[in-house]
């Protein structure tokens, strides 16, 4: 009976996870925690968002529960987590991907239709959200990534479908003359990031990298978490357009989810791959094994990897010859 009951609270757990995340959300989408810096009664708190007192209430001791309000008789505010985290305009904040993840709700509960048809359900988008979410969570590693780089000798760098342009300021302040390439809307976003962070030798290309020009003449082509978003095929012409656009001797590095052989573990990079069902024609996430093949196919060579906590570094250097 123990084993059983054991058995049935991890089921629990696991059907029960979106409670925490609906409850999270919705606090960050009514801006609760920008609200709660300073302590307030649930019905002060609902005068000045607009909300039901009760349900406000109901609410908050279901956050304070979760450890992001800390309750002092009837009075509710922000714990360090939620400070640190979910006030919009502090450095780490993490609001943007909770916006983001608000979006993926509406198209994960199609999840059903997907797995029968094969088709995505992406019918929810914001664009701003994601694109910002990206920003908040490379904010939080950007440093630990570029320094698993070899950045040795790199004066141009491509940062291939590389959305807000974090890793590109980060390049940027490290004396590297950067391109980032993505798409007009997204670019959009960049320039704002960009212009605020003051950094210099940075440019722009705007368009669609399976299709466009790229560039080249660079010494490194940089692309992160872009491959899951593609099929395989189309990956292997991305890297190729990659090679084509390096100087000799020039490299590549690729960021992207651990994902091992079976492609069942890590559990989270195989959830995201549903993410990539959900969403995308044909992205998932792909094993080490099937990049490393990639690079060889395309003419890359010392191929070599790094962990990097729920993500993996992979470089390669171009080759002189397609067959080596």
């Amino acid at each position: 009976m123990p084993k059983i009951s054991e058995d049935v609270k991890e089921l629990r757990r696991l059907w029960g996870g979106f409670w925490s995340s609906r409850v999270m959300l919705t606090a960050n989408n009514l801006r609760i925690f920008d609200n709660l810096t300073r302590p307030k009664t649930a019905e002060e708190l609902a005068n000045e968002i607009g909300t039901d007192k009760r349900a406000t209430e109901i609410l908050m001791d279901a956050l304070t529960g979760l450890g992001l309000l800390k309750k002092t008789s009837n009075r509710y505010r922000n714990t360090g987590i939620a400070s640190k985290f979910l006030i919009s305009g502090k450095p780490y904040y993490q609001g943007d991907i909770l916006r983001h993840a608000d979006t993926l709700w509406e198209n994960w509960s199609g999840l059903d239709e997907v797995v029968k048809t094969g088709n995505p359900h992406h019918k929810a988008h914001n664009h701003d959200a994601f694109i910002m979410g990206m920003h908040n969570l490379a904010v939080l590693k950007v440093k630990d990534v570029l320094n698993a780089v070899n950045l040795r000798g790199v004066k141009t760098a491509l940062d291939l479908g590389g959305g807000p342009g974090t890793y590109t300021i980060e390049m940027a302040k490290r004396g590297i003359s950067v391109t980032l390439f993505d798409r007009p809307e997204t670019i959009r976003i960049a320039r704002d990031i960009i212009k605020n962070s003051a950094v210099k030798n940075i440019n722009f290309i705007q368009g669609d990298f399976l299709s466009d020009d790229i560039g080249k003449g660079y010494d490194l082509v940089f692309i992160s978490q872009v491959l899951h978003s593609n099929s395989g095929a189309d990956n292997i012409n991305v890297l190729k357009k990659s090679r084509g656009a390096l100087d000799p001797h020039g490299r590549v590095a690729i960021q992207e989810f651990h994902l091992d052989e079976d492609r069942a573990h890590p559990a989270q990079a195989a959830l995201f791959s549903i993410n990539m069902l959900v969403n995308t024609e044909s992205g998932r996430c792909y094993s080490l094994k099937e990049i490393k093949g990639w690079l060889l196919k395309t003419g890359f060579k010392d191929i070599k990897m790094k962990s990097l906590d729920d993500t993996i570094l992979i470089q390669g250097t171009k080759s002189w010859d397609l067959s080596s």
